[in-house]
């Protein structure tokens, strides 16, 4: 059957930083289909170009239910389309978007990212249908594909990419609030605070670098055993929506308890802040001062962002909420414990253990599931490329567009064998 857009009308609703979405729009035109985008400030009206094609929301959140609900019924909406599932425009939307039986397309960074994209239907992470597909299924649902697991490429995209269309879109959203006077940020802080923190990352980062290559090399030279906590960022969709824990601070406290009253003296626990850390929550001091308090300041280290594989070669195991880079933990073989839900938390993989007990003598994941649960990421929701650098862009649009044409998402185009022909990553240079 011919992979088509005609008599399909996509509505937009905000994605992620950058061109990515417009461009995504120009491809699903070309395919026949009509696209519509709704724009809630002024940075979703600068990624988004055409001006024909775009619908100002300048109403309040409170008013935002029954004018989506209207707008996808009078413009005759057969596809949502948007990045992230939980803020509350979008969950409005979802919503409403079931009640009409339209398609919801959910867009998120990859469960094995930074390589790959997400693409779901209908939610992601803890409201995935991969939160309640066993190992056992996926297995039988691998029995018909044929692709090898490519291995991840050397480089690709730059933080500093993600890093700079965020920064663009606050200083966007921060010039032009005068049009969009009701838009409010889904997130605590305001837009000048989003903004203003995006620069100082960005000129904090040489002199970051300098921090991080320090604590690693004293990690690395130490000749000591070490864990990993793997920190998210405290506003992290995730860890707000998919988590027991409001804070990062309630979660240090937990990890550096258990690792005080399990762990043997003779070892240490490493904290790595996530890449795009930008200082809103104080968590090097916090970890300092409980470091203290539970009387193993000395066997205590931060590192602020950077890359994990390195850490995580020597490292004896890993804890973490539910980040995404569990499932790095996990491809190594390594014990792992998470506190939150996550699409990896089986209990193929994921440690049952009380956390003392689990610093004590961790058990090991179910290596050979783990590699069949991987397997079944690359061959259904997990998509080759990224959003923010434009080699990414080019590759991730030369495939998501008839994934989200196919009559059926990727998880059931693999049961029923007419999933797409994915394309091999290539090794960058």
């Amino acid at each position: 059957m011919r992979i088509t857009g005609q008599d399909r009308r996509f509505l937009f609703l905000q994605g992620p930083h950058g061109p990515f979405f417009h461009r995504l729009g120009r491809m699903l035109q070309a395919s026949g289909a009509q696209v519509l985008r709704v724009g809630f400030n002024r940075g979703d009206r600068a990624f988004w170009p055409s001006g024909d094609s775009f619908l100002p929301y300048r109403g309040t959140l409170e008013d935002w239910p029954s004018h989506v609900a209207t707008l996808l019924a009078e413009r005759r909406i057969t596809d949502l389309v948007l990045y992230g599932d939980t803020r509350p425009i979008h969950a409005h939307a979802i919503t409403a978007a079931r009640a009409l039986g339209i398609t919801v397309h959910v867009f998120e960074e990859g469960y094995l990212r930074p390589h790959w994209v997400t693409y779901e239907r209908g939610g992601s992470n803890g409201h995935s249908r991969l939160m309640q597909t066993s190992v056992a299924e996926m297995q039988a649902a691998l029995a018909k594909a044929e692709m090898d697991q490519p291995e991840a490429p050397a480089r690709w995209g730059d933080m500093r990419q993600h890093i700079f269309w965020g920064a663009l879109y606050h200083w966007f959203v921060l010039a032009g609030f005068w049009d969009f006077r009701n838009f409010r940020p889904h997130r605590a802080l305001t837009v000048r605070q989003e903004f203003l923190l995006y620069c100082r990352r960005m000129i904090l980062l040489p002199f970051h670098r300098w921090e991080r290559m320090l604590a690693e090399f004293r990690i690395r030279h130490g000749g000591f055993p070490y864990h990993l906590a793997l920190l998210q960022l405290e506003h992290d969709a995730s860890f707000q929506k998919h988590s027991p824990f409001t804070t990062m601070a309630e979660f240090l406290a937990v990890v550096t308890e258990g690792f005080a009253k399990g762990a043997p003296p003779h070892h240490h626990l490493v904290f790595k802040a996530h890449p795009l850390e930008d200082g809103r929550a104080p968590l090097a001091r916090e970890i300092r001062r409980l470091a203290a308090v539970h009387g193993v300041k000395d066997r205590v280290h931060f590192v602020r962002g950077g890359k994990l594989a390195q850490l995580l070669n020597h490292a004896r195991s890993a804890v973490t909420v539910n980040s995404t880079a569990g499932q790095q933990v996990l491809w190594r073989g390594m014990p792992l414990k998470t506190f939150g839900a996550a699409v990896y938390s089986k209990p193929e993989f994921v440690s049952v253990q009380p956390l003392a007990e689990f610093f004590s003598q961790p058990t090991r994941p179910d290596s050979r599931a783990y590699r069949d649960f991987r397997h079944y990421l690359l061959e259904t929701s997990q998509v080759t490329g990224g959003f923010y650098s434009s080699r990414g862009r080019r590759e991730l649009l030369r495939q998501v567009v008839d994934m989200m044409l196919s009559p059926e998402d990727p998880y059931d185009a693999l049961t029923s064998g007419n999933a797409a022909p994915r394309q091999q990553l290539r090794l960058v240079n």
